[in-house]
């Protein structure tokens, strides 16, 4: 099954919901988004020929990506060389972009393989027909993960910083003490329009990064009391009542789990207490 919508947004910003999926319907579906001859990602590889028909209808020059994952960066390689779009993104975006960076069967499958492709730096901001978009380092998801922030419009771009309210499970690779360092950087920002790329929020935009921060402040909080108290990972899980999506984790092959949250946070407390 292939899924393509679109959506409009604040300022005729659009959406093109994409999901891909062998047989019945997409396990997952994601966002990119495009306006001023402009996109923010581009989508898993399986969906190339749609998202190269809207660019190419959209006449597209510039693509920014938020950070390197194939679900986010899967088209840049097969825009850029049917357009001649300029791709940009953040310094380790580049480095990852360049070269290629091997993914998991599970990654595979939903998304497909990103292809290689140049990356050029971000500057300072772009000039759009919105005004201007500037760029806001927000590591944790990824180290180099990267939001874009419209601020004469109010719409913060969030890659996957934001997800949802409350999160059930995490990459292996993520920093949770990075992410709600990230969280409260764009609490400063003022927005309304929560451009996420797989739970976009066109009202009350900053509210649900406020509930996000919440939430990861307490579970990081609470992890970091019980392992002070001699805890270990596994106890932790049991006495805060955590849950486990086990076909998730078992399809994934443990790159992605609750249990992940609660090993990133002993890591990032034993990292900043040394």
């Amino acid at each position: 099954m292939r899924v393509c919508k679109t959506y409009e947004f604040e300022g005729g910003i659009k959406g093109f919901r994409l999901g891909w999926s062998a047989v019945g319907p997409p396990l997952m579906s994601v966002y990119f988004y495009l306006y001023d001859r402009l996109m923010v990602d581009t989508g898993q590889a399986h969906m190339g020929p749609e998202v190269l028909k809207i660019a190419r209808e959209n006449r597209v020059e510039r693509i920014v990506l938020t950070h390197h994952h194939e679900d986010h960066s899967g088209n840049a390689a097969l825009v850029h060389g049917s357009t001649g779009a300029r791709v940009f993104g953040h310094e380790l975006t580049r480095a990852k972009m360049e070269t290629g960076y091997p993914i998991l069967p599970y990654q595979k499958y939903v998304w497909g393989k990103t292809t290689p492709v140049g990356v050029a730096p971000l500057p300072e901001h772009f000039d759009t027909g919105l005004g201007p978009m500037i760029p806001v380092h927000t590591p944790g998801h990824s180290r180099d993960h990267t939001s874009y922030f419209l601020p004469d419009r109010g719409v913060l771009f969030t890659g996957d910083l934001y997800l949802g309210d409350r999160i059930k499970f995490f990459r292996s690779d993520e920093d949770l003490g990075a992410e709600v360092d990230s969280l409260k950087k764009v609490m400063e920002l003022d927005f309304e329009v929560l451009l996420c790329n797989h739970n976009p929020r066109k009202e009350k935009g900053k509210e649900h990064i406020r509930l996000k921060l919440d939430f990861m402040e307490n579970l990081y909080g609470s992890i970091v009391g019980l392992y002070k108290e001699g805890c270990g990972e596994k106890e932790i899980f049991s006495r805060l009542k955590l849950k486990e999506d086990y076909f998730t984790k078992w399809v994934c092959f443990g790159n992605v789990s609750m249990m992940n949250g609660v090993r990133s946070v002993i890591r990032h407390h034993e990292t900043a207490a040394n």
